[in-house]
């Protein structure tokens, strides 16, 4: 089966001092097979319990020049790395897999050495020129039968990570049933340019939009206005990226679609616009308003028609975020005193739901089907911490333990990991974590970096 992956793509900047870095990547997509799949294995633990044993060696260079040796060993290092951030599968440890000769191709795969070091399985891997870009083929083998699982041709990309990340999620799909992240992107607030807003009595720093890759590589710069820019929010089709901007003087909610290089203004109305968050189906954008003299939660067409008013309350209603089915918006409101976790229908009507009982909660995130979960952050202390409450039975389970500031949680589109903000380190950079707190990765380290947005 071969699938082509698209070139980077060259982004032309943005109007409106918006900008995109060119050549940043397209997301590698699937296309249809080119030929019939013959799949029929799956790998599974040879052992009474545990999940299957990988091995993941060096992938193959089929030539001696510089470029391809470098990009087999980062589509194998990347693989490695995509395959065990799931936490599916075990694997032969990295200082082991060089004790095994390596194959010269794919039909010389060594399964007595695999076998001997108790691998389940082996994914195998060769890496050729092909035009300006490479021609990746890759074999999964259950190794005590020596059975194809699976098998996929990649071509059309320069970018070795590319191929990496499509290879673990396609794993994945027909491995284990899962959706797989690798593909995905993080965008969030940084001031790691170290840049000073112009014209301003307190000489604020200047906060930009960025976006990178899952694992935290790859992080690029989308706005360039010299003012402050936050909260921003993917688009459910991974190719616009919405966010508060004070580049007109009050905050307004703007759109940029990073790889089209156009800019739309979503509210242009008197008062400040905050926290902008996508429908489900991307036709629509929930964001908090002080339009008519409080902040109350709104919601409009994604081109900013159409404006409807769901909450009506003279406290602070802030920070919306749409339920899996998109029939309910979660957010934040200090109506009981002190900021808590509310829902509402959609629509605004029927009564508004009060969820948590904290002391103080903020920055609501409900997770993607099939969990019915809302992540937020809760005053612990003297700071926050990451806490999740599953909606049907308000049962609440903590996930960070005062290791700094923790806020700002965003789930991964399969549901199983959480972007958010941490202090723990020093300054506030992104991390991510899995759904029960475990395996925490920091991603940045330049500047400040806040307010994550998982991509779907």
């Amino acid at each position: 089966m071969k699938h082509r992956i698209p070139p980077s793509l060259s982004i032309a900047a943005l109007t409106l001092c918006v900008f995109v870095l060119a050549g940043a990547a397209q997301a590698p997509q699937t296309p249809a097979p080119q030929q019939p799949s013959d799949i029929s294995t799956t790998i599974s633990s040879s052992g009474d319990a545990g999940p299957p044993r990988l091995a993941v060696p060096a992938f193959i260079p089929l030539s001696n020049d510089a470029d391809t040796l470098a990009a087999a060993r980062l589509v194998s290092n990347v693989l490695w790395d995509d395959l065990n951030f799931e936490r599916e599968f075990a694997f032969i440890p990295r200082d082991v897999l060089g004790t095994v000769p390596t194959p010269k191709s794919l039909d010389d795969v060594p399964f007595d050495r695999w076998r001997e070091l108790n691998a389940d399985g082996v994914v195998a891997g060769t890496v050729q020129k092909s035009g300006p870009g490479f021609l990746v083929r890759v074999r999964v083998f259950d190794v005590k039968s020596r059975r194809q699982a699976f098998g996929q041709e990649y071509s059309g990309s320069t970018n070795a990570r590319a191929y990496a990340h499509a290879i673990s999620d396609e794993i994945f799909k027909t491995q284990r049933g899962l959706r797989g992240v690798a593909r995905t992107r993080l965008t969030f607030q940084s001031d790691r340019d170290g840049e000073r807003m112009a014209g301003t009595i307190e000489n604020r720093n200047v906060k930009e939009i960025y976006f990178s890759d899952y694992d935290g590589e790859n992080q690029r710069r989308v706005t360039s206005n010299r003012s402050l820019n936050g909260f921003p929010a993917w688009s459910p089709d991974a190719r616009s990226i919405a966010y508060m901007s004070w580049r007109r003087g009050q905050p307004q909610i703007f759109v940029s679609h990073i790889f089209e290089g156009t800019l739309d203004e979503v509210t242009k109305m008197p008062g400040e616009n905050w926290t902008p968050a996508w429908s489900p189906d991307g036709t629509r954008i929930a964001f908090a308003s002080s339009r008519d003299g409080n902040s109350e939660i709104y919601v409009a067409n994604r081109d900013g028609s159409n404006v409807r008013r769901i909450t009506n309350n003279p406290a602070i209603d802030i920070s919306p975020t749409w339920s899996p089915n998109g029939t309910e918006i979660a957010f934040t409101s200090d109506r009981s005193g002190s900021p808590q976790i509310y829902t509402v229908s959609a629509d605004g009507l029927g009564a508004v739901q009060r969820l948590t009982s904290e002391s103080y909660c903020d920055r609501p995130t409900w997770s993607p089907a099939p969990f019915n979960e809302i992540a937020f952050a809760s005053r612990t202390g003297g700071g926050f911490d990451i806490k999740v409450i599953d909606v049907p039975t308000r049962a609440v389970r903590q996930l960070t333990f005062g290791e700094g500031v923790n806020e700002s949680p965003s789930f991964a589109p399969n549901g199983r990991h959480i972007a958010f903000t941490s202090t723990r380190a020093g300054k506030s950079q992104i991390f991510v974590m899995a759904r029960d707190g475990k395996d925490v990765k920091q991603l940045t380290k330049a500047g400040n970096n806040k307010q994550p947005s998982w991509s779907d």
